[in-house]
Formats: structure tokens, sequence, C-alpha cells
């Protein structure tokens, strides 16, 4: 099969450029001819703010760009992992103007929220969700500009009117029924969601875990639960050692966090091959979001290693850790209730070793490539053939016919 894949990379390189990387070595790997286009948010700089919105909207030159690849490489079917600002949905009616069925991993909300991430003004919300997005925009969700929102959610709106979403994707998959209940609810097709987990590739090894420390690996950032984090271990009082790896627009507070506080160590970024290492030997892996995260790809990677991971209930994530058993569950945003849990858990090291067996089978049924593969060539075959099915072996779910507003999602 002749794959063209479609990805605006960001400018800070996250779980989804790495989802893509994975999925594009993987189709070569069993010999299918993979053709990329690959847009980078670097180009915006200096751009025209009219014209990036107008390009966020419809981009001309990938609609053409897009159809004559796929003319010229003769592509059975377009991937698309993410389009804005860049690449723009008119690469869907591209795909389908050549008669091409077109593939949308949804990797973030980005088709319900203009932010991308459920979250206002640190409170998970579903204000837009269903609806047109117009909250988004007074509270300038996104990079907190009221224009760059208006730019995004007019994407949004004028392709609901176009029907893009409805009509112009073949399938979609969401990485969790978490998030294909949560798209339901906004309007995409039920049918045309299928469920498939990313997965981690190269199998690392199961670690030994005899660190004694909490690990946190991702971007620093308030929506991932960096401030909770820091005043939970304000908190605990030296008693748990934490080690921080990541990047983001809190360092400077995570830096200074780690300089007041002997039990915070932090490395910044690091390699990948450093962060296997640390994550063999760690105790925990910490994931304290406070926003619905759509997977967690942190969390499968601590998985492969043997480490047990505590996470938010109320998400994605939560939906991978079975509690007691790979991991546990705490309340999302609350500092005290994450410090009680973590003491208690470093009080016993025996609940912590004895899930590790247990982790690391739950990345050996679930998130191998090989498994992965038999699922993405399954939902291939569906959108080739224009069936919208369940894919083989994932479990069916409820579908929010409307998201209720509760204490973790606002509406």
């Amino acid at each position: 099969m002749n794959v063209l894949v479609v990805h605006n990379r960001y400018r800070e390189a996250g779980g989804e450029d790495r989802v893509v990387d994975l999925e594009t070595t993987l189709l070569n790997r069993y010999g299918h001819k993979v053709v990329p286009y690959v847009l980078d948010n670097s180009a915006i700089d200096g751009m025209n703010p009219l014209v990036l919105a107008g390009r966020t909207v419809w981009n001309h030159r990938a609609y053409r760009d897009v159809g004559q690849l796929i003319a010229h490489e003769q592509i059975d079917l377009v991937h698309v992992h993410n389009t804005l600002p860049l690449a723009s949905p008119s690469i869907y009616h591209a795909g389908s103007a050549a008669g091409i069925p077109v593939v949308h991993t949804l990797h973030n909300y980005r088709l319900l929220c203009p932010n991308g991430v459920l979250v206002r003004d640190g409170s998970r919300c579903v204000s837009c969700v269903g609806a047109a997005p117009l909250p988004a925009v007074w509270h300038a969700c996104y990079r907190s500009s009221r224009a760059a929102t208006s730019a995004v959610a007019g994407m949004l709106l004028v392709h609901r009117v176009l029907g893009t979403w409805d009509r112009k994707v073949a399938a979609y998959i969401a990485p969790t029924e978490f998030v294909r209940r949560m798209f339901v609810a906004g309007g995409i097709p039920r049918g045309r969601i299928h469920v498939k987990p990313h997965f981690i590739d190269p199998d690392p090894g199961m670690g030994a875990g005899r660190g004694g420390y909490a690990l946190y690996v991702g971007r620093l950032s308030s929506e991932k639960g960096v401030g909770t984090l820091l005043d939970a271990w304000e908190r605990l009082q030296q008693r748990v050692p934490l080690t921080i790896v990541g990047d983001g627009p809190m360092a400077t507070a995570v830096a200074a966090a780690a300089a007041r506080l002997e039990g915070i160590t932090y490395l910044g970024r690091r390699d990948r091959g450093d962060v296997q290492a640390l994550m063999a030997e760690a105790s925990l892996l910490v994931c304290p979001s406070i926003f619905f995260e759509t997977f967690g790809q942190v969390v499968i990677e601590a998985f492969a290693a043997g480490t047990p991971v505590l996470t938010t209930a109320g998400g994605a994530a939560a939906e991978l850790v079975s509690p007691g058993r790979t991991g546990v569950l705490v309340r999302a945003g609350d500092a005290a209730d994450l410090a009680r849990t973590i003491d208690r858990l470093f009080s016993n090291d025996a609940a912590l070793t004895s899930m590790r067996p247990a982790a690391r089978a739950a990345y050996e049924a679930r998130f191998t490539s090989t498994a992965n593969y038999r699922q993405l060539m399954a939902i291939y075959r569906q959108a080739r053939l224009g069936v919208a099915t369940r894919v083989e072996g994932a479990q069916p779910g409820t579908v929010l016919e409307r998201v209720p507003a509760s204490d973790e999602a606002r509406g």
C-alpha cells in the first residue's frame, strides 16, 4: 500500500511527533511505501497574521501539493495527523477529490476545542464540545489571543458548514475509548471512529526499578499538572525524591523549585536513551495532568519498563491504568491528594514492586508494534472499503449523547 502521511510538526516536539515517526517506521518495515507531506510551524515566523489566518482555514498550496503527490506517487490512502495551522483541512478535500480515503488520528481535541486540550483558566472545560466555539474566542483560549483563537474557531466553523469532518474523512482513529466518546459527543459520526492505542518500539525491556525515586517526563506546562506536582512535593518535605525531565513554559518555575527543595532534581530535556534509563530505574512515573489526555505515550513507555504509573482520574490516561495493579489514580489538580498518595506508596515498597510485572504484562498485551500493525491495517482496509465498523478487539463503550458539567468538566 502507498500511504501519504500528512503532519504539521510543532515547534516543541512532543508525543504526536513521536507517534508519527513510530507509525512511519512501522509501515516501512512491513513493506509499505510511505510518502511524507510534513510542514513545520517554524515556517510561520514573520508571516502576516491575516495570511496565516487564511491558510489556517484553507491552504491552496497544500491542496495542490497533496493532489499532485497522490497522482505522482499512486497513493492508496492519506493518513493525517495534524493540520494546524499550515496544512489546513484543505488536504482532506484533496484526498476526497482524488477518490482516495482519508484517515485522521485524533491526537488532540482540536476539532472540538480551539486550544486542543479542553482546558480554560487551569480547569477542564467542555464549553465548545458539540457547540459553536464562541466561548473559546471570548476567553482567548488559543495562545491567549482572541485573534488567534478566532482564526482557529473560524476554521472549525467553515469546515463544519462544508461538511469536511462528516464527508471528507473515511475513518478517524481514537487512541482510547474516552476520546471516541468525547468526539461522538462533539458530532463526529460514531461508526466512523475506530479505537487503536499507540505503541512503543523498539521494546526497551523491563527495568529493575531500584532507583527509589518518582519520575516526571513531559512538557512542563500548567495543563500537564506541573504546578500541582510542585505543590505536592512542597508538602512532602523531601520525604520522596522526584526527578523531572522535560522543557516548556514552566521550566523556570521547576528549576526554582529544584533549587529550593532538596527532594527535587531537574534534568531539563534529555535524549530518549537517557529517559529510558531513568524510566527503568524509577519506582513510579507521575502523570498529574489536569486536562483530558487523549492517550499518554509516556504511560506505556513506563509500562514497557515495568514501571507503575500514577495519573489523574477522569481522562484517557486513566483508561490505561488499572488501579492497584499497574498504578494508581488521584484527583486532578489536588496537590494534597497527590502528596498523600505518593507518601503512602513510598512508605510501602512492596506495593510498588508488586505492580511491576503487571505493568510490563500490560505493555506486552496491548502496546507492541505487532499488535498495533494488525489494528492499523484493519482500519486502513475499512477506510478503503468505505465501511465504518469497529476495529476487531476494541472494547465497546457507552456513547455520550451530551457532555455533562461536573467538578471535573466545566461546561
